[in-house]
């Protein structure tokens, strides 16, 4: 009892008693608002929409302007609101309105909760009006009168907190008031994102969770259906424009929107605009957040322009009424996807509801006003809009009837109403026990301070608590309006979103349970365009959105993830269908291929003729044909040739570190022992024709010795450059791409592009050189004519290489080896056909012509 008295001394201390008449705040009028009042210790405030239309008084400026009145039916000719119940109230509101008295009831039924204390409410209609919100948010805070009272009024406090504004941008204008007083305003049904801003709104609390996670959990939806090309439609009010500014920032982080557009029950041009272009929209799925009121106003519409194959998602404000898709309507909004706040049950609470009985009583009007819509009749007594034949008697029976009213199945707003008393309830009840020898003074404000710690867990197990910004714990569930078996519209409960839960595991979907109303039956796809197959990528379309894109095809070589093309590494290449790199063939002169066998052969046989005419020679070394301008070198050159056969065998074959570098050493190495063979017999030559001149000695100066040291200074330079190439950038297996896509050709890579040319220059060099004095001694007498053959065989050989390297640059693949060996053969044949074959056709079949005494003759001649 103590702490009861002392929160009265503190809302006293807040508000002195009434001082004399005199003293009351001016009064500027007096306004009239439908209403359900009970007085109590503390009074709770509500705000509530009963009446869906408010009707502006006649502003003619030649009398008192009347008040504001709540319409009792709607006109079906008139646009600003086509409902789809006849009747301006709406059932479901006041059903909310019963859940706020009736958690009232329970809290001062409870003597463990604000004991010996009792709660009053006064309960207002603003009739889906912002004006009349207002004044019912001024009725309430100041008292008697209609003004808005500061701290120079006096008196108690007529109430302490006001539970409502249902609408969002309702809500915005009623907490920049209340806040100046410090007075809490807890929302059942503001969802608006813009409300969690505590530097403007202070003193704005809510039970529902703010259109932040709303538009998280429709993304969550869309993303888990693959849907990225969307529309959204939104009221032009706080809750739609904000909520459509959070949505379009997040689906634009994976997707695309299609369009974007608000309007108000009073655009009607704007609204026909909007609707012409989600006809337009390839988008198949539209997302709707929007208040009641325009919601009607939109599907009705939808249904006049037989616009079909739409998948609606449809945000708190209108998931919950899935008497939109009744009857032949279920064909355009079946199977909508609805969210909206978690499902609660209010135990007792249907008795309640049906013991409610009508009331003349001025301050309880709206009971009367309930009463003649549940049943059709009206009151003689009650001035009402509301105009039946029928006459209401009092005794009708509410047990009978099934109406939004009664039913309790779906409780979620309602829920959220109920939940706001007691957060209140238990906020003042912490109030009234907080610390009495506490330093803070214990005022209004501090209401405030026990409404952000208040926590608590209600009857049917759920935990409420606000967070930094008043915002509760987002609980949703996700609904799908499926038919009965009865034939009547459901909201059926397909999956849920717990904020609890860790990241990524909000959402649970039993996509078993949702009912899809096109496409077969099965999910609705809703892309711009679809993905791209393998083997092609995105290519945006200019002026278009990120979703909308063309498919080109990857070039070869690469290989496509549906968005862009990727290169495959050097040893793979791109399947036909260009979705997967696949190891490229490796390709290589083999032995055991044609070609290969081919050269192979050709080769052996090369150094097998050699090899005989080696023997050939040395079985008829004391001859003169072989004895003749110095027989080591012809041994020595046929050894050489025999070599140049063998050495283009290691161009033959898969290549490897060993082979790379011997093939092209052997080749360097054994043609410059055989063109410096070659080249010394020239010289020979030449000098034995200067050594027949009277007085000339010179070929003392140029004897077997020095023309054996001339070879190997030759050789021996060749293997020098040999040396410093291998040490310095050696020649090593490399892997050709150029040439063929599906094949890599595997060669040998020379290393050091110098070091090769070097390589081959120098033959080059001794080459010409060669070909130059020996077509300088052509015409030298000579025994076997040894300088023309010579001259011969160089011509040959020049003439091969010379031709090798533009066939070397223009072959593919392995046919640049091919070529290389077959230069090599040739050349080789070249030198031996040229410079050995007429001695052995002496040697074999003209031995007459191998005697001294015909070298004696020939020399006489």
């Amino acid at each position: 009892m103590k702490y009861t008295l002392w929160m009265l001394i503190c809302l006293a201390l807040v508000y002195p008693v009434p001082a004399s008449k005199d003293s009351l705040c001016d009064i500027q009028g007096k306004f009239t608002f439908n209403a359900l009042y009970k007085p109590g210790d503390i009074v709770l405030g509500g705000i509530f929409i009963a009446h869906l239309r408010a009707i502006p008084p006649d502003m003619s400026f030649r009398s008192k302007p009347e008040q504001w009145k709540c319409e009792g039916n709607a006109s079906q000719n008139d646009y600003h609101i086509v409902l789809i119940f006849q009747n301006s109230f709406d059932l479901s509101v006041f059903q909310r309105m019963q859940a706020m008295i009736f958690a009232i009831e329970e809290i001062n039924k409870d003597e463990a909760l604000l004991p010996n204390l009792t709660l009053g409410y006064r309960i207002l209609d603003n009739c889906l009006n912002l004006q009349m919100s207002l004044r019912a948010a001024l009725k309430h805070i100041g008292g008697l009168e209609d003004s808005a009272s500061d701290y120079s009024c006096q008196g108690l406090p007529p109430v302490v907190a006001i539970i409502g504004d249902p609408v969002s941008s309702h809500s915005v204008a009623i907490s920049r008031v209340l806040g100046l007083f410090g007075i809490p305003l807890v929302s059942y049904s503001a969802s608006c994102s813009c409300l969690s801003n505590k530097q403007e709104y202070p003193s704005f609390f809510r039970t529902i969770p703010s259109d932040i996670f709303q538009v998280k959990v429709m993304v969550e939806i869309i993303k888990h259906f693959g849907w990225t090309w969307v529309g959204a439609v939104g009221s032009d009010d706080d809750y739609g424009r904000y909520a459509l500014l959070s949505f379009n920032e997040e689906v634009n982080k994976f997707g695309c929107i299609a369009f974007s557009r608000t309007f108000t029950a009073n655009e009607r041009e704007k609204m026909l605009q909007i609707i012409h272009t989600l006809k337009q929209s390839t988008a198949k799925v539209i997302v709707l957040f929007m208040l009641k009121s325009e919601a009607t106003l939109f599907l009705n519409e939808i249904v006049s322009q037989n616009i079909t194959g739409k998948q609606w998602i449809g945000s708190d404000s209108l998931s919950g009424f899935p008497g939109f898709a009744k009857n032949e309507n279920f064909k355009f909004f079946g199977g909508t996807i609805g969210i909206n706040a978690k499902r609660g049950l209010i135990p007792g609470f249907e008795n309640h509801l049906l013991q409610i009985q009508p009331s003349m009583d001025g301050n309880n009007n709206l009971l009367a006003q309930f009463w003649e819509t549940m049943f059709g009749c009206t009151f003689t007594e009650n001035n009402t809009t509301y105009l039946s034949s029928k006459v209401c008697t009092g005794k009708e029976d509410i047990l009978n009837t099934k109406t939004a009213y009664s039913d309790v199945s779906e409780l979620r707003t309602t829920y959220n109403a109920y939940k706001a008393v007691y957060t209140l309830a238990y906020a003042l009840h912490n109030l009234i026990f907080c610390e009495m020898n506490s330093s803070i003074l214990c005022i209004l404000q501090q209401l405030l301070h026990y409404l952000k710690t208040v926590s608590f867990v209600t009857k049917s197990g759920d935990r409420v608590a606000f967070d930094k910004n008043g915002d509760v714990l987002p609980m949703y569930d996700i609904l799908n309006w499926q038919r009965a078996d009865d034939g009547s519209v459901i909201t059926k409960v397909v999956g849920v979103f717990d904020g609890s839960s860790t990241i990524g595991n909000e959402l649970a979907l039993n996509e078993d349970m949702m009912f899809w109303n096109f496409n077969h039956g099965k999910v609705p796809e809703s892309v711009c365009s679809r993905s791209c197959p393998p083997g092609t990528r995105k290519a945006t379309r200019k002026g278009e959105p990120i979703c909308c894109f063309d498919c080109l095809p990857c070039a070869d070589g690469e290989i496509s993830n549906s968005i862009q093309c990727l290169t495959c590494s050097s040893e793979f290449w791109s399947n036909y269908g260009r979705n997967e790199c696949v190891p490229r063939e490796t390709e290589f002169l083999s032995f055991e291929e044609a070609m290969g066998i081919t050269l192979t052969t050709t080769a052996l046989l090369g150094a097998f003729i050699s090899v005989a005419v080696f023997a050939i020679f040395l079985f008829f070394r004391n001859t003169p044909v072989v004895k003749a301008n110095n027989s080591e070198l012809s041994f020595l050159l046929l050894l050489s040739l025999t070599l140049c056969f063998l050495c283009s065998l290691c161009f033959i074959g898969k290549p490897t570190d060993v082979t790379c570098m011997l093939r092209h050493v052997m080749f360097g190495i054994s043609f410059v022992l055989c063109i410096s063979c070659i080249l010394v017999k020239t010289i020979v030559v030449i000098m034995a024709f200067k050594a027949t001149l009277p007085g000339n000695n010179i070929m003392k100066w140029f004897g077997v010795s020095k023309q054996r040291s001339t070879v190997l200074l030759f050789t021996l330079l060749q293997s020098l450059i040999c040396l410093i190439w291998l040490i310095t950038a050696p020649p090593a297996p490399s892997k050709n791409t150029k040439y063929q896509n599906l094949k890599m050709i595997l060669e040998c890579d020379v290393g050091s592009v110098v070091g090769f040319a070097c390589l081959l220059g120098y033959i080059g060099f001794l080459a010409c050189l060669c070909f130059l004095l020996a077509f300088l001694a052509r015409n030298l007498p000579d025994t076997f004519n040894e300088a023309k053959f010579i001259t011969f065989s160089m011509l040959i050989f020049c003439a091969v290489w010379i031709t090798f390297i533009p066939a070397y640059i223009s072959s593919p693949g392995k046919y640049t080896v091919a070529v290389e060996v077959f230069a090599i053969l040739a050349s080789s044949f070249g030198l031996l056909v040229a410079i050995f074959a007429p001695k052995c056709y002496i040697i074999l079949f003209k031995p007459e012509k191998n005697a001294k005494k015909a070298l004696l003759g020939r020399s006489a001649k």
